[in-house]
């Protein structure tokens, strides 16, 4: 299937995605990522400059969607602060335990991988996961505003541990190939956040 120049870009962006979510981004290849795609190589090149310049438009691609779902799960839209971050975070656990592919965390996927290869692709992961805290960190401010949520001392402090936990706790469901790590971090954050 050919593509269209405008959006060969992003195609190529979508198609790599899932094969990078279950290869990981060293063992897998250009040649694999363009013949999936079916994109010549010299368009890859005039679309980015090189590999890891496409792994960070990948990653800031990934943001994109991933912050907009955020903002859209996290919108007030009535209920509680504190139902809407918990919403959040049972999603989260029902995501990461399910069994496909292209709902998995590419921050869980590509951290450890690329952080000490690319400074572009961790700066792009740097970027992403602070503005995720930031966005969790309003969330709990906003609980606390509308009393479903009690005090917190620093808010972003609380939003930074919980997202740390949760992606430990991603980690370490793939490495036991279960889903008890997921489990533990939901209700270590209803203790965190006193709704337990």
């Amino acid at each position: 299937m050919k593509t269209e120049s405008p959006c060969v870009r992003q195609h190529i962006i979508d198609t790599a995605k899932p094969i990078i979510l279950g290869k990981g981004y060293a063992a897998v290849g250009l040649s694999e990522i363009l013949s999936a795609a079916d994109v010549p190589k010299g368009s890859f090149y005039h679309y980015f400059k090189s590999k890891d310049a496409f792994g960070e438009a990948l990653l800031e691609h990934y943001f994109d969607d991933y912050l907009a779902w955020i903002d859209a799960l996290l919108a007030d839209d009535g209920t509680p602060a504190a139902e809407r971050l918990m919403r959040y975070w049972q999603g989260w656990g029902n995501h990461q335990a399910c069994d496909k592919r292209e709902s998995k965390c590419l921050v869980v996927k590509l951290g450890g991988e690329v952080s000490d290869l690319s400074e572009a692709m961790r700066e792009a992961l740097n970027r992403g996961t602070a503005a995720v805290v930031r966005r969790l960190a309003a969330c709990i401010e906003a609980g606390q505003a509308d009393g479903s949520l009690a005090t917190i001392d620093d808010a972003h402090a609380a939003a930074e541990t919980l997202y740390q936990m949760w992606l430990g706790a991603t980690l370490l469901s793939k490495i036991r190939r279960d889903d008890s790590p997921l489990r533990a971090a939901l209700q270590s954050t209803r203790q965190l956040l006193h709704l337990a």
